[in-house]
């Protein structure tokens, strides 16, 4: 197990890691439709980071897309495996959302909302209790 004032992880392949120097905030899961085509899966779990300061190692390739606010959404992943590993969105350039799946230590991960789960698939439930939002929680996503 990892220090739980510390986070770390990277992509499948290995080629680019990643090292975060403080304890992660609260995560999201996100059901929009965006979110899950570029997992693969029902939903995204992301941790919003300050983009100072992560340090990462490896080549990143990305890819951007109109989001629902009609703003480029950056997509940042392995450049030899093709593992989907962060996302940042022009109203917050200071940030950078970090995808769960990619963390060495998973049990590091403690979601807090739920946001766009007016586009939930219906076998996709998250956690009981869990708040949701039927688009972003915050409006200007």
């Amino acid at each position: 197990m990892s220090d739980p004032a510390s986070a770390s992880g990277g992509c499948l392949c290995g080629a680019v890691r990643y090292r975060y120097p403080l304890p992660l905030g609260a995560a999201n899961y996100c059901h929009c439709v965006d979110c899950r085509r570029v997992t693969g899966s029902a939903f995204n779990i992301g941790i919003r980071l300050e983009q100072a300061l992560l340090q990462i190692s490896g080549v990143l390739r990305s890819y951007s897309h109109a989001g629902g606010s009609g703003q480029a959404v950056e997509r940042l992943f392995c450049g030899q495996c093709g593992s989907p590993l962060f996302t940042r969105h022009p109203a917050r350039p200071e940030s950078v959302w970090v995808r769960a799946g990619g963390l060495d230590d998973p049990a590091l991960v403690q979601p807090g909302w739920a946001s766009w789960a007016s586009q939930r698939v219906a076998w996709a439930v998250p956690p009981e209790g869990l708040t949701e939002f039927p688009r972003n929680r915050i409006s200007h996503f």
